[in-house]
């Protein structure tokens, strides 16, 4: 069963990248952004990662605590925490265990091959403990002002800029042929 905003989020118990326990009833009371994502130093998990820690003193001014999580070692997580100054801790997730109570650990399809791998998605955790939002489709670069939700963000008003379209030639392309000898 797919877990959907007013339910109960499972609470659980792993390590971060220090190797430090951490449980979601640690933060009872607090707002808890807890974010799934396929492996560090990746492209579009970097992309994530650095718009969150670019916009985490605003999140932490809404109220919120930010927890990325994925399948990666505690070793990894520091790298990846020490090479893009990331604020907030990473969750080693590596028996996943943490990706099959939130439903994460799914079958993947690329270029026709099928396997097991992390959805890339966001649960936002009320003071309760309870999902208030479950974002299935991140945007990686906009992430924050998917959390913060667009009328709410201050981040709202400056919208990304958008990229001016490639110029496409209307000049028809010659073949080049080689001749052998």
């Amino acid at each position: 069963m797919a877990l959907t905003a007013g339910m109960k989020a499972p609470d659980f118990t792993t390590t971060d990248q220090d190797g430090k326990e951490v449980k979601l009833s640690d933060f009872k009371g607090k707002k808890v952004v807890l974010y799934f994502y396929p492996k560090d130093m990746t492209p579009g998990c970097t992309t994530e990662a650095c718009n969150l820690r670019d916009n985490y003193k605003l999140l932490q001014k809404q109220g919120y605590e930010v927890l990325g999580v994925s399948t990666d070692d505690e070793k990894m997580h520091r790298k990846f925490i020490e090479k893009e100054k990331l604020p907030f801790r990473l969750l080693a997730d590596t028996n996943k265990s943490l990706h099959e109570k939130y439903g994460t650990w799914v079958e993947k399809s690329m270029y026709g091959r099928k396997y097991m791998g992390t959805a890339r998605i966001t649960f936002i955790i009320d003071e309760n403990g309870i999902l208030a939002e479950v974002i299935g489709k991140v945007d990686t670069a906009n992430h924050t002002q998917q959390i913060l939700g667009e009328a709410k963000s201050p981040l709202a008003k400056a919208k990304p800029a958008k990229k001016a379209p490639k110029k496409v030639s209307k000049k028809p392309v010659k073949k080049v042929s080689k001749k052998r000898k």
